[in-house]
Protein backbone atom coordinates (compact mmCIF):
# COMPACT_ATOMS: atom_id res chain seq x y z
CA UNK A 1 0.00 0.00 0.00
CA UNK A 2 2.84 2.36 0.85
CA UNK A 3 4.41 1.72 -2.55
CA UNK A 4 1.09 2.35 -4.31
CA UNK A 5 0.67 5.64 -2.45
CA UNK A 6 4.17 6.73 -3.46
CA UNK A 7 3.45 5.94 -7.11
CA UNK A 8 0.22 7.94 -6.97
CA UNK A 9 2.01 10.91 -5.39
CA UNK A 10 4.72 10.82 -8.06
CA UNK A 11 2.10 10.63 -10.79
CA UNK A 12 0.24 13.60 -9.33
CA UNK A 13 3.46 15.62 -9.07
CA UNK A 14 4.45 14.92 -12.68
CA UNK A 15 0.98 15.78 -13.97
CA UNK A 16 1.04 19.09 -12.11
CA UNK A 17 4.52 19.81 -13.48
CA UNK A 18 3.31 19.04 -17.01
CA UNK A 19 0.33 21.38 -16.67
CA UNK A 20 2.57 24.12 -15.31
CA UNK A 21 5.05 23.65 -18.16
CA UNK A 22 2.36 23.81 -20.83
CA UNK A 23 0.73 26.81 -19.19
CA UNK A 24 4.06 28.63 -19.14
CA UNK A 25 4.63 27.86 -22.81
CA UNK A 26 1.17 29.05 -23.81
CA UNK A 27 1.48 32.19 -21.70
CA UNK A 28 4.85 32.97 -23.23
CA UNK A 29 3.48 32.47 -26.74
CA UNK A 30 0.47 34.74 -26.19
CA UNK A 31 1.82 37.49 -23.98
CA UNK A 32 5.41 37.72 -25.22
CA UNK A 33 5.84 36.06 -28.59
CA UNK A 34 8.79 38.37 -29.28
CA UNK A 35 10.86 36.78 -26.50
CA UNK A 36 11.94 33.22 -25.78
CA UNK A 37 10.71 31.92 -22.44
CA UNK A 38 14.30 31.41 -21.38
CA UNK A 39 17.66 31.74 -23.06
CA UNK A 40 18.65 28.74 -25.16
CA UNK A 41 21.69 26.73 -24.18
CA UNK A 42 24.74 26.46 -26.44
CA UNK A 43 26.46 23.31 -27.67
CA UNK A 44 29.80 23.32 -29.50
CA UNK A 45 29.55 21.70 -32.95
CA UNK A 46 32.91 22.84 -34.39
CA UNK A 47 35.96 23.56 -32.27
CA UNK A 48 37.66 26.94 -32.08
CA UNK A 49 38.05 29.96 -29.84
CA UNK A 50 35.03 30.31 -27.56
CA UNK A 51 35.58 34.03 -27.08
CA UNK A 52 34.07 34.54 -30.54
CA UNK A 53 31.36 32.28 -31.91
CA UNK A 54 29.46 31.35 -35.05
CA UNK A 55 25.84 30.25 -34.56
CA UNK A 56 24.61 27.24 -36.53
CA UNK A 57 20.80 27.34 -36.94
CA UNK A 58 19.03 24.56 -38.88
CA UNK A 59 15.88 24.87 -40.98
CA UNK A 60 14.70 21.40 -41.95
CA UNK A 61 11.53 20.01 -43.47
CA UNK A 62 8.28 21.64 -44.48
CA UNK A 63 7.90 25.33 -43.63
CA UNK A 64 4.54 25.62 -41.93
CA UNK A 65 2.94 27.56 -39.12
CA UNK A 66 0.94 24.42 -38.39
CA UNK A 67 3.95 22.41 -37.22
CA UNK A 68 4.48 22.46 -33.46
CA UNK A 69 7.74 23.96 -32.26
CA UNK A 70 10.17 22.53 -29.74
CA UNK A 71 10.97 25.98 -28.30
CA UNK A 72 8.02 28.23 -29.14
CA UNK A 73 4.52 27.56 -30.42
CA UNK A 74 5.50 26.66 -34.01
CA UNK A 75 8.56 25.76 -36.05
CA UNK A 76 8.40 29.31 -37.45
CA UNK A 77 8.68 30.84 -33.97
CA UNK A 78 11.49 28.38 -33.17
CA UNK A 79 13.63 29.78 -35.95
CA UNK A 80 12.78 33.38 -35.07
CA UNK A 81 13.80 32.80 -31.44
CA UNK A 82 17.16 31.31 -32.45
CA UNK A 83 17.88 34.06 -34.97
CA UNK A 84 17.00 36.73 -32.44
CA UNK A 85 19.22 35.26 -29.74
CA UNK A 86 22.14 34.94 -32.16
CA UNK A 87 21.68 38.45 -33.53
CA UNK A 88 21.58 40.01 -30.06
CA UNK A 89 24.51 38.04 -28.60
CA UNK A 90 27.74 40.09 -28.85
CA UNK A 91 29.84 36.90 -28.81
CA UNK A 92 28.14 35.66 -31.98
CA UNK A 93 29.99 37.18 -34.93
CA UNK A 94 28.02 35.54 -37.75
CA UNK A 95 25.20 33.07 -38.34
CA UNK A 96 25.05 29.97 -40.54
CA UNK A 97 21.47 29.10 -41.49
CA UNK A 98 21.52 25.50 -42.72
CA UNK A 99 18.48 24.99 -44.96
CA UNK A 100 17.28 21.54 -46.00
CA UNK A 101 13.70 22.26 -46.98
CA UNK A 102 11.47 21.89 -50.05
CA UNK A 103 9.56 25.01 -48.99
CA UNK A 104 6.03 25.26 -47.67
CA UNK A 105 3.39 27.85 -46.89
CA UNK A 106 3.68 31.28 -48.48
CA UNK A 107 3.12 33.33 -45.34
CA UNK A 108 5.36 31.16 -43.15
CA UNK A 109 8.16 31.44 -45.72
CA UNK A 110 7.71 35.20 -45.89
CA UNK A 111 7.89 35.50 -42.09
CA UNK A 112 11.14 33.51 -42.03
CA UNK A 113 12.59 35.58 -44.89
CA UNK A 114 11.94 38.76 -42.94
CA UNK A 115 13.40 37.22 -39.75
CA UNK A 116 16.60 36.34 -41.63
CA UNK A 117 16.79 39.86 -43.07
CA UNK A 118 16.42 41.39 -39.61
CA UNK A 119 19.24 39.20 -38.28
CA UNK A 120 21.38 40.17 -41.29
CA UNK A 121 21.09 43.83 -40.32
CA UNK A 122 23.10 43.06 -37.17
CA UNK A 123 25.59 40.46 -38.42
CA UNK A 124 26.37 38.34 -41.49
CA UNK A 125 24.04 35.41 -42.24
CA UNK A 126 25.55 32.68 -44.43
CA UNK A 127 23.01 30.33 -46.01
CA UNK A 128 24.18 26.72 -46.33
CA UNK A 129 21.88 24.68 -48.58
CA UNK A 130 21.70 20.94 -48.03
CA UNK A 131 19.99 18.38 -50.25
CA UNK A 132 17.18 20.76 -51.12
CA UNK A 133 16.49 24.46 -50.55
CA UNK A 134 13.77 25.07 -53.08
CA UNK A 135 10.77 27.35 -53.45
CA UNK A 136 9.92 28.52 -49.90
CA UNK A 137 13.35 27.30 -48.78
CA UNK A 138 14.99 29.49 -51.42
CA UNK A 139 12.59 32.34 -50.61
CA UNK A 140 13.84 32.23 -46.99
CA UNK A 141 17.46 31.98 -48.15
CA UNK A 142 17.17 35.25 -50.06
CA UNK A 143 17.23 37.06 -46.71
CA UNK A 144 20.85 35.98 -46.14
CA UNK A 145 24.13 37.79 -46.76
CA UNK A 146 25.84 34.97 -48.68
CA UNK A 147 24.17 31.94 -50.29
CA UNK A 148 26.11 28.68 -50.61
CA UNK A 149 25.03 25.27 -51.92
CA UNK A 150 26.49 21.92 -52.84
CA UNK A 151 26.82 21.16 -56.55
CA UNK A 152 24.07 18.55 -56.16
CA UNK A 153 21.69 20.69 -54.08
CA UNK A 154 18.20 21.16 -55.54
CA UNK A 155 17.25 24.83 -55.31
CA UNK A 156 15.34 27.51 -57.20
CA UNK A 157 11.76 26.47 -58.00
CA UNK A 158 10.62 30.09 -58.00
CA UNK A 159 6.86 29.77 -58.19
CA UNK A 160 3.57 29.47 -56.31
CA UNK A 161 0.95 26.72 -56.30
CA UNK A 162 -2.62 26.32 -55.06
CA UNK A 163 -4.25 22.94 -55.47
CA UNK A 164 -7.82 21.73 -55.19
CA UNK A 165 -9.51 18.41 -55.95
CA UNK A 166 -12.75 18.05 -57.94
CA UNK A 167 -14.84 15.04 -56.99
CA UNK A 168 -18.31 15.98 -58.26
CA UNK A 169 -18.27 13.19 -60.87
CA UNK A 170 -17.60 10.64 -58.13
CA UNK A 171 -20.45 12.02 -56.01
CA UNK A 172 -22.80 11.71 -58.98
CA UNK A 173 -21.89 8.06 -59.45
CA UNK A 174 -22.85 7.21 -55.88
CA UNK A 175 -25.99 9.31 -55.92
CA UNK A 176 -24.85 12.18 -53.71
CA UNK A 177 -25.98 15.68 -54.64
CA UNK A 178 -24.42 18.49 -52.57
CA UNK A 179 -26.41 21.61 -51.69
CA UNK A 180 -24.44 24.81 -51.08
CA UNK A 181 -25.71 28.05 -49.57
CA UNK A 182 -23.31 30.96 -49.92
CA UNK A 183 -23.21 34.70 -49.38
CA UNK A 184 -21.32 35.54 -52.58
CA UNK A 185 -20.45 33.98 -55.92
CA UNK A 186 -16.80 33.36 -55.00
CA UNK A 187 -17.41 31.87 -51.56
CA UNK A 188 -17.08 28.23 -52.69
CA UNK A 189 -14.82 28.77 -55.71
CA UNK A 190 -12.37 26.01 -54.66
CA UNK A 191 -15.07 23.53 -53.73
CA UNK A 192 -14.54 20.06 -55.13
CA UNK A 193 -18.27 19.52 -55.58
CA UNK A 194 -18.44 21.44 -58.87
CA UNK A 195 -16.35 22.77 -61.73
CA UNK A 196 -14.84 26.24 -61.41
CA UNK A 197 -16.21 28.99 -63.60
CA UNK A 198 -13.86 30.88 -65.96
CA UNK A 199 -14.26 33.95 -63.76
CA UNK A 200 -13.19 31.97 -60.68
CA UNK A 201 -10.19 30.53 -62.51
CA UNK A 202 -9.07 34.01 -63.52
CA UNK A 203 -9.48 35.24 -59.94
CA UNK A 204 -7.43 32.41 -58.40
CA UNK A 205 -4.77 32.78 -61.08
CA UNK A 206 -4.59 36.48 -60.21
CA UNK A 207 -3.94 35.60 -56.57
CA UNK A 208 -1.18 33.21 -57.64
CA UNK A 209 0.47 35.80 -59.88
CA UNK A 210 0.32 38.46 -57.17
CA UNK A 211 2.20 36.19 -54.76
CA UNK A 212 4.54 35.10 -57.54
CA UNK A 213 5.29 38.76 -58.25
CA UNK A 214 6.40 39.27 -54.65
CA UNK A 215 8.60 36.16 -54.81
CA UNK A 216 10.26 37.30 -58.05
CA UNK A 217 10.70 40.81 -56.65
CA UNK A 218 12.47 39.47 -53.58
CA UNK A 219 14.80 37.32 -55.69
CA UNK A 220 15.47 40.24 -58.05
CA UNK A 221 16.39 42.54 -55.17
CA UNK A 222 18.45 39.97 -53.29
CA UNK A 223 20.37 38.70 -56.32
CA UNK A 224 20.52 41.94 -58.31
CA UNK A 225 18.91 40.33 -61.35
CA UNK A 226 16.31 42.27 -63.37
CA UNK A 227 12.78 40.94 -62.87
CA UNK A 228 12.22 40.67 -66.61
CA UNK A 229 15.25 38.40 -66.95
CA UNK A 230 14.04 36.20 -64.10
CA UNK A 231 10.52 35.88 -65.52
CA UNK A 232 11.90 35.04 -68.95
CA UNK A 233 14.41 32.59 -67.51
CA UNK A 234 14.77 30.54 -64.34
CA UNK A 235 11.74 31.93 -62.46
CA UNK A 236 9.35 29.54 -64.19
CA UNK A 237 9.15 27.00 -61.38
CA UNK A 238 12.10 24.89 -62.51
CA UNK A 239 14.48 23.25 -60.05
CA UNK A 240 18.19 23.88 -60.48
CA UNK A 241 21.22 22.06 -59.13
CA UNK A 242 23.65 24.08 -57.07
CA UNK A 243 26.02 24.21 -60.04
CA UNK A 244 23.33 25.60 -62.34
CA UNK A 245 22.11 27.99 -59.64
CA UNK A 246 25.61 29.46 -59.40
CA UNK A 247 25.69 29.99 -63.17
CA UNK A 248 22.26 31.65 -62.96
CA UNK A 249 23.53 33.90 -60.11
CA UNK A 250 20.91 32.56 -57.69
CA UNK A 251 23.68 31.71 -55.19
CA UNK A 252 27.13 33.12 -54.39
CA UNK A 253 29.26 30.01 -54.06
CA UNK A 254 29.55 26.24 -53.84
CA UNK A 255 30.56 24.31 -50.75
CA UNK A 256 29.46 22.15 -47.85
CA UNK A 257 28.64 23.09 -44.25
CA UNK A 258 32.30 23.42 -43.27
CA UNK A 259 32.84 25.84 -46.14
CA UNK A 260 29.84 27.80 -44.85
CA UNK A 261 31.41 27.95 -41.37
CA UNK A 262 34.63 29.30 -42.87
CA UNK A 263 32.75 31.90 -44.91
CA UNK A 264 30.88 32.97 -41.77
CA UNK A 265 34.19 33.30 -39.89
CA UNK A 266 35.54 35.40 -42.76
CA UNK A 267 32.50 37.69 -42.99
CA UNK A 268 32.25 37.99 -39.21
CA UNK A 269 35.94 38.85 -38.82
CA UNK A 270 36.46 35.90 -36.47
CA UNK A 271 38.83 33.45 -38.21
CA UNK A 272 39.30 31.18 -35.18
CA UNK A 273 35.70 31.16 -33.91
CA UNK A 274 34.05 28.02 -32.60
CA UNK A 275 30.61 27.06 -33.95
CA UNK A 276 27.70 26.54 -31.60
CA UNK A 277 24.14 25.25 -31.98
CA UNK A 278 21.24 26.03 -29.68
CA UNK A 279 19.51 23.52 -27.44
CA UNK A 280 16.27 23.75 -25.53
CA UNK A 281 16.71 24.09 -21.75
CA UNK A 282 15.52 21.09 -19.71
CA UNK A 283 11.88 21.16 -18.63
CA UNK A 284 9.95 18.68 -16.51
CA UNK A 285 7.08 18.80 -18.99
CA UNK A 286 9.40 17.55 -21.75
CA UNK A 287 10.56 14.68 -19.57
CA UNK A 288 6.98 13.70 -18.76
CA UNK A 289 6.01 13.77 -22.45
CA UNK A 290 8.88 11.38 -23.08
CA UNK A 291 7.60 8.95 -20.46
CA UNK A 292 4.12 9.18 -21.94
CA UNK A 293 5.33 8.50 -25.49
CA UNK A 294 4.43 5.13 -26.99
CA UNK A 295 7.54 5.39 -29.16
CA UNK A 296 9.85 4.94 -26.19
CA UNK A 297 10.84 1.28 -26.13
CA UNK A 298 11.69 -0.43 -22.82
CA UNK A 299 15.33 0.07 -21.95
CA UNK A 300 15.85 2.57 -24.75
CA UNK A 301 16.14 6.34 -24.33
CA UNK A 302 15.08 8.22 -27.44
CA UNK A 303 14.53 11.98 -27.48
CA UNK A 304 13.06 13.22 -30.76
CA UNK A 305 13.32 17.00 -30.98
CA UNK A 306 11.50 17.27 -34.30
CA UNK A 307 8.95 15.40 -36.32
CA UNK A 308 8.96 14.87 -40.05
CA UNK A 309 5.68 16.26 -41.38
CA UNK A 310 3.66 14.47 -44.00
CA UNK A 311 3.90 16.59 -47.14
CA UNK A 312 0.23 16.84 -48.00
CA UNK A 313 -1.13 20.02 -49.54
CA UNK A 314 -4.30 21.42 -48.04
CA UNK A 315 -6.83 22.46 -50.69
CA UNK A 316 -7.09 26.23 -51.07
CA UNK A 317 -3.82 27.05 -49.31
CA UNK A 318 -1.01 28.71 -51.28
CA UNK A 319 2.41 27.03 -51.18
CA UNK A 320 5.93 27.70 -52.33
CA UNK A 321 6.86 24.15 -53.30
CA UNK A 322 8.62 22.45 -56.24
CA UNK A 323 6.51 20.23 -58.47
CA UNK A 324 8.31 17.08 -57.34
CA UNK A 325 6.89 17.62 -53.83
CA UNK A 326 3.29 17.99 -55.00
CA UNK A 327 1.29 14.75 -54.81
Amino acid sequence: MALLGLVLLCSLFLNLALVASRTKKVAGGVAGAAKPIEELEERIVAQGSESELIAHIPLRGLISSGIEGRIGETMVSDLKIQLRQAANDPKIKAIVLAIDSPGGEVTASDILYNAVRQAREKKPVVISMGSIAASGGYYTACGGSYLMANETTFTGSIGVIIQSFRYNDLLGKIGVQPETFKSGKFKDMLSGTREMTPEERDYVQGLIMQTYGRFVGIVSQARQIPEADLRAGVADGRILTGKDALEAKLIDGLGDIDDAYNKARELGGAPGAAVIAYETPFRLGRLFRFFGSEAAAPGKVEINLSTLPVLQLEPGRAYLLPSLCVP
